[in-house]
């Protein structure tokens, strides 16, 4: 049963190509599989989450994040009303433009696109679904709904935006000049996302000795719930004992964000009646944390810049990832040939007509797509250089 406010894909603004409609699937589900069985999303298997793939079989990748926000996502969805399927093909598509080696190969990205437009993950996420996927004989792309699109833009610059809304007036961009918000089941999305990372850095972390429980102590919302777990499970203080102790204390950490979401949201949505998607879109964000549990959220956020993402050992591994995507972008761009055809291709008709920016975009595309470890491969076949992959 959906709620008023609930995005029904009975009433989706449908798809850049009109399709007819599935027999047995909502168009929210279609948008689902289509994205499962995306050459993106096997991809993101060996993609970077915080930990190179190859440092450890057990850290997350990009893939298992996006498994792990669909999962909370549609919990809180259900039990808000909101419709469980978009929130699902939001979150499994919203890291899809990601790069391989994490922030530091988008921000390298960015750097050698400064001046050609930049790049932007959630922007990449929206070209890999709209053009780069290539699945279909009539259009490029996935031709997902606009709900889903909209979701899957979860940030965008207005230089970016506008350019976005020349192509598609009206379309996924509009928001971002207009000043209203996204669906409930992308905003879902958002918190979701946050929710899930937060939880599993700390997972992350200590399992690989670069954060330990004595450090975390020092960090009121995740002591909070390890002084909960060893007051239900005294024996969790025993030697031997701290995975436990370490799993109880996320487990209880997420329930309780999870109901805090809930019983937030319930309250702003009580308060301000929205009573379809569209009057939703024009409020206020709606979904959110209570201020207390924001305020704590923010507070384990600082504590895990400061102490795993920039720890001097992931700091040293991202460094030399950095490198590596300098030397594929500036050997792609030197050598287009040296990617698949259809890259290839694209490249060199952009420098046919003096198109500089276009060339580069082609580079960028290729490279984001990659896994860390072909990324790895490439380059030592490009350089002749051993990587550390």
């Amino acid at each position: 049963m959906l709620a008023a406010y609930a995005s029904d894909p009975a009433r989706s603004r449908g798809r850049r190509y009109p399709e007819a409609a599935a027999p047995t699937r909502s168009e929210f589900q279609r948008d689902r599989d289509r994205i499962v069985h995306s050459t993106a999303f096997r991809r993101l298997v060996y993609k970077t989450q915080v930990f190179l793939n190859h440092e450890g079989d057990l850290f997350r990748t990009r893939l298992t994040h996006s498994l792990e926000v669909a999962q909370l996502g549609r919990s809180i969805a259900r039990s808000l009303g909101l419709n469980e399927d978009l929130v699902e093909a939001i979150a499994l598509a919203h890291d899809l433009g990601h790069t391989p080696f994490g922030h530091v190969g988008q921000d390298t990205l960015n750097e050698c696109m400064a001046d050609h437009g930049g790049f932007e993950h959630n922007l990449q996420s929206l070209r890999v679904v709209d053009r780069l996927e290539e699945r279909y004989p009539e259009f490029d792309g996935l031709n997902l709904t606009f709900e889903t699109r909209e979701g899957i833009l979860k940030h965008c610059s207005r230089a970016n935006a506008e350019k976005l809304e020349a192509e598609e007036p009206g379309g996924v961009a509009a928001r971002f000049l207009t000043r209203t918000q996204p669906s409930l089941e992308a905003q879902l999305c958002n918190l979701a996302d946050e929710i899930a990372y937060n939880a599993h850095d700390i997972d992350d972390g200590v399992r690989s000795g670069l954060i330990t429980l004595a450090q975390l102590e020092d960090v009121p919302l995740f002591e909070r719930y390890r002084q909960q777990a060893l007051q239900a499970h005294p024996q969790l203080q025993e030697a031997g004992a701290g995975r436990r102790l370490l799993y109880e204390s996320i487990r209880r950490m997420l329930s309780d964000q999870v109901y805090d979401v809930i019983k937030a949201t319930r309250a702003e949505l009580t308060r301000t009646r929205p009573d379809s998607a569209d009057a939703a879109r024009q409020l206020p964000p709606l979904l959110r944390f209570s201020d207390e549990m924001r305020q704590a959220s923010v507070v384990l956020k600082k504590f895990l810049f400061q102490n795993l993402y920039r720890h001097p050992q992931v700091m040293q591994t991202m460094g030399q990832a950095r490198q590596v995507i300098i030397d594929l972008f500036s050997a792609y761009r030197e050598s287009p040939d040296e990617m698949p055809s259809g890259f290839a291709v694209r490249a060199r008709a952009a420098v046919q007509v003096g198109s500089d920016s276009g060339a580069r975009r082609v580079v960028a595309d290729y490279i984001a797509g990659m896994t860390d470890r072909y990324a790895g491969r490439e380059y030592e076949r490009l350089t002749g250089r051993k990587s550390w992959l």
